[in-house]
This record gives structure tokens, sequence and C-alpha cells, in this order.
């Protein structure tokens, strides 16, 4: 790892690792990843030519991740951070529900950082801050935050991030070969399962809770 490291960095140009850096100080101080604009303008170049193909070098270096459909859709990966040796920011997405699913209150342009023990995962990841008692048993309480990491597939008894329509809830996540089936668990006995239709759709998985400004992983 540590000569695959001496090789990253080898690798990456100083204009490279300046717009990364020009990226990461942007979306810190202001909450957003920056515009081609204002790339164009801290890297003094005259053409968004310029700004693209050094976003599509650290693309492929595997140091960001752009999404073509989204406005400044720009984040830095783990590759990244490490290789700026800053700590990773994480997008605080807003309010959901750990008892009867709520809408979820999406707070757009607010990032926190987080620790290097919780920011090792490839994939992206969101905080919601919780509402609700329903996950008490697994240690999320309310008014706690956790850390949601994006995935496709998921493993029963996972603790998860569901949204319901327009809801959203955390619920663990279980899949068995007896009625019901397939549902969202409560870890508090006051609540009811709840069973899968249509509506549902599950967006993540909860790694980590913050609680007296330390990450715990969540079992």
């Amino acid at each position: 790892m540590v000569g695959y490291n001496i090789r990253m960095k080898s690798s990456v140009t100083i204009r490279q690792k300046e717009l990364l850096e020009i990226i990461y100080e942007y979306i810190k101080n202001s909450g957003f990843p920056p515009s081609f604009e204002e790339m164009r303008e801290r890297l003094k170049v005259s053409s968004n030519q310029s700004v693209i193909d050094l976003l599509e070098k650290l693309k492929k270096a595997g140091l960001i991740k752009k999404s073509e459909d989204v406005a400044r859709g720009i984040n830095i990966l783990s590759l990244g951070y490490k290789l700026l040796g800053k700590p990773s920011l994480v997008n605080f997405l807003g309010v959901t529900s750990a008892g009867t699913p709520i809408q979820s209150l999406e707070i757009f342009g607010e990032w926190k950082t987080i620790s290097d023990g919780v920011s090792r995962l490839e994939e992206e990841m969101f905080m919601l801050k919780i509402s609700g008692d329903s996950m008490i048993n697994a240690g999320i309480d309310d008014g706690d935050a956790v850390l949601v990491q994006t995935k496709k597939e998921f493993i029963s008894g996972e603790i998860v991030y569901a949204e319901i329509g327009d809801s959203g809830t955390i619920k663990r996540f279980i899949s068995e070969d007896k009625p019901p089936y397939v549902y969202l668990k409560p870890e508090n006995p006051k609540y009811e399962n709840i069973l899968f239709t249509d509506e549902v759709r599950l967006k993540g998985k909860v790694v980590s809770v913050l609680k007296n400004d330390y990450w715990k992983a969540v079992k």
C-alpha cells in the first residue's frame, strides 16, 4: 500500500493536485463544489477545456467522482483525501426518522469533516440526523447523526436508510425464508415491522453513529 501511494503521488501532477486542493477548500468553506468558472479563475486559466482535462485526469486516477447530470457534481474519493492529507468531507443531507417514516429534509450546502477511521470506504457517503427512538436497541438514539454508505446490494441484518415513497427511515433490513419474508425491522418493541412494497427503496447502509463527537460502528 505504501508503494502504491508513492506511485500515485508521483503520477499526479502539481497542476492536478492544485485543482484537487481548490475543490477541497471550496467545498469546506462554501458547502458546494466549485463551478467551472470558479475553478478556472482559481487556476488562472482562460478556458473550461483546461479544467475539463484536469478533472478527467483526477477522475481516471480515482481521486474524484463526477456526476454529469448534477450541477457542481464533484465528489472527492478516499484516495483524493489521502493524497491531500486532509480529513474527509461528508455531505449532511438533513433529518430522517427512526420511528414512523417522515419526509427527509434535505439541507443542501452543508458538509462535515469525518475522521480517518470512518473515511476508508470508496463509495459515496452522506450524513443524516435521527429523529425518533425506533432504533434505540441498536445504539441509535433520537438526535444522533448517522453516516450512510450508498449501496445497491444489501445483506439481511444490515441497518439501512430506506425511502418509502417521499418519506425516509432508518431500520434493520431483514430477508428470510418465512413470513413476512422481507421487511424493515425497528430495534424498539413498541414499533411494528414495515413490510416491503414496491414503494420501498433501500438507499444505503448505516455504518457509523456519532455520539459525544465520537464515531462508533453500528452492528
